[in-house]
C-alpha cells in the first residue's frame, strides 16, 4: 500500500463512519478539484454511487467552465445533486470587506440549504495545508445552532476515534481529506484519471491554483500545462495556494471570522 492508498483508505472510513453514525447528511461539492476527489472517494466508498445528496450552494457567480462541468458530471456521475442559491450581498454582515462578504453569501445560502432540509451532517472537502486557521480543524467537527464554529471547544480524536453526535438542532462539518496536501490531491487526481475543470491548466501563462466566484478570484503565473507540469511547480513553488483570492489579502482577520461564522 503507497501513499495514495493509505490516504484513499482512511478517506473512505471517514465516509463510511459519517455515513453510518449520522441520520441525514449531505457532500458539498463547489466544483473544485479538491471536492472532485472527495465524490471519487465517496463514490468508491459507496460502490459506484453516493447514498446521499451532493449539495451546491451556489452564488451565481462561477465560472462557466465549472457550471458546465457540475451539469456535465452532476448527470454523469449520477449525483443527486441539491443545489441551493445564495441571498443577496445586502442580507451579509457590512463589517466585513468586500471580498470576504461577497464570500460570505455561501455562509447564508448553506444556513439557508440547513434550514431547508436538516442536515446533520455536512462533508466538506477543505484541508489543513490550505490555511492556518483550516489547520486547526477537527474530522468531525461539531458547529453550533447558527453554524458557527468554536475553535477553543473542538472534541479530541485519538486513534481515529470520532465524536459523531452533534448538540440538538446543530450539525457536524465530516471533512475527509482534511489530511492531504494539494501535491496529493493532484497526484490521487493524475492516478485516477478524475476530469478536472480546464482552468486550473496554464493559459497564456497564467492559470488557478484555486476556484471561486468569478470576481474575488484570480489566476497565478504558471507554466504548468498538465498534471505533472502542476506536480513539478508544487514541489519548487513557494506561492501559497490561495494567493488567487482577493478575500485572503484582505485584513489579518477576515477568513478566521468567515470560518468562525461557518464559512467552509
Amino acid at each position: 500500500m503507497d501513499h495514495l492508498d493509505q490516504l484513499e483508505a482512511q478517506s473512505i472510513y471517514i465516509f463510511r463512519e459519517a455515513f453510518g453514525r449520522l441520520k441525514k447528511i449531505a457532500l458539498l461539492w463547489s466544483l473544485g478539484k479538491d471536492s472532485n476527489v472527495m465524490i471519487w472517494l465517496a463514490r468508491k466508498a459507496f460502490f459506484g454511487r453516493l447514498p446521499f445528496p451532493a449539495l451546491h450552494v451556489d452564488t451565481g457567480k462561477k465560472f462557466p467552465e465549472m457550471y458546465r462541468f457540475r451539469d456535465h458530471y452532476g448527470k454523469e456521475w449520477d449525483l443527486d445533486l441539491r443545489v441551493e442559491p445564495c441571498p443577496p450581498i445586502d442580507a451579509v454582515d457590512p463589517t466585513l470587506p468586500p471580498a470576504a462578504r461577497s464570500a460570505a453569501r455561501k455562509t447564508e445560502g448553506l444556513k439557508m440549504a440547513l434550514a431547508k432540509y436538516g442536515f446533520d451532517g455536512l462533508i466538506a472537502g477543505i484541508r489543513r495545508d490550505e490555511e492556518a486557521t483550516r489547520a486547526k480543524e477537527r474530522v468531525f467537527s461539531p458547529r453550533g445552532l447558527e453554524g458557527n464554529w468554536d475553535v477553543r471547544d473542538q472534541p479530541p480524536e485519538f486513534w481515529d476515534h470520532f465524536n459523531a453526535s452533534p448538540p440538538q438542532g446543530a450539525h457536524l462539518r465530516i471533512h475527509p481529506i482534511l489530511h492531504w496536501t494539494e501535491s496529493d490531491i493532484w497526484a490521487y487526481t493524475k492516478r485516477e484519471n478524475i476530469p478536472i475543470i480546464p482552468l486550473y491548466l496554464s493559459q497564456n501563462g497564467k492559470r488557478y491554483r484555486s476556484l471561486g466566484d468569478q470576481d474575488i478570484t484570480n489566476p497565478v503565473a504558471s507554466n504548468a500545462s498538465n498534471i505533472d507540469e502542476i506536480l513539478i511547480e508544487l514541489e519548487q513553488t513557494k506561492v501559497p495556494e490561495r494567493s488567487g483570492r482577493a478575500l485572503d489579502h484582505e485584513t489579518e482577520d477576515a477568513f478566521e471570522r468567515l470560518r468562525v461564522a461557518g464559512y467552509l
